[in-house]
C-alpha cells in the first residue's frame, strides 16, 4: 500500500533522466566488528528547467541508489532558462566548504563544468555555461553547492516585480 501511495505522489518518473555522481563503501566500526553499507549520491532532472540532488545509503548499490533517487525526486527545483538555454545572470553557491560561481555563456558555447556540476547542469536542460568550483572538490558538495546557486535564480520579470518597475528598465 505504500508503494502505491509514494508513486501516486512523485512527479512523472519516465520524463526524468537519473545520473549516479558517486558511490563510496563507508563502514561503521561496531563492537562486534565494522559494518560496511553503501552510499550513492544521484542527480535527476528532466531537461526541461526541473532537477534534484540526493543521498541514499544501503547495504546493497542497486537498494542505496534507488533510494538517492526517491531523496531526489522530494527535492526538486525549478530554474528559469533564457532563450539561449543559459541561466539569467551570474551567480555563486555555496554549500559547506564547496563553492561553485555559474557564468552565463552565449549561444554555442556548450557546458563547460566540471564533472558534479556539470551532471546538474546538463540534467537541468542547461546548454549553455560556464562554471568554476572553488574550494572544496567534493563531489557532494559540489552538488549541492550548484544546486544552492540555481535556487537564487531570478527571472527579469521577477527582478522588475520586486523592484516596483518595468522589465526594459532593468535591463537597460
Amino acid at each position: 500500500m505504500r508503494d502505491n501511495k509514494a508513486i501516486a505522489n512523485a512527479p512523472e518518473a519516465p520524463e526524468f533522466e537519473e545520473k549516479v555522481v558517486t558511490i563510496k563503501r563507508v563502514v561503521k566500526v561496531v563492537k562486534g566488528g565494522r559494518n560496511s553499507r553503501f552510499s550513492a549520491l544521484v542527480v535527476v532532472g528532466n531537461g526541461k528547467g526541473r532537477v534534484g540532488a540526493g543521498i541514499g545509503k544501503s547495504i546493497e548499490i542497486p537498494e542505496a541508489i534507488r533510494k538517492a533517487k526517491e531523496d531526489a525526486m522530494k527535492h526538486l527545483i525549478s530554474i528559469p532558462v533564457d532563450e539561449t538555454e543559459s541561466i539569467p545572470h551570474d551567480t555563486t553557491g555555496r554549500y559547506c566548504g564547496a563553492s561553485v560561481l555559474l557564468k552565463r555563456a552565449p549561444e554555442g558555447t556548450g557546458v563547460i563544468a566540471g564533472g558534479p556540476a556539470r551532471s546538474v547542469c546538463e540534467l537541468a536542460g542547461i546548454k549553455n555555461i560556464r562554471t568554476k568550483s572553488l574550494g572544496s572538490n567534493n563531489k557532494q558538495n559540489v552538488v549541492l553547492a550548484t544546486l544552492e546557486a540555481l535556487k537564487q535564480l531570478k527571472t527579469p520579470e521577477e527582478v522588475a516585480r520586486l523592484r516596483g518597475k518595468s522589465v526594459e528598465e532593468i535591463m537597460a
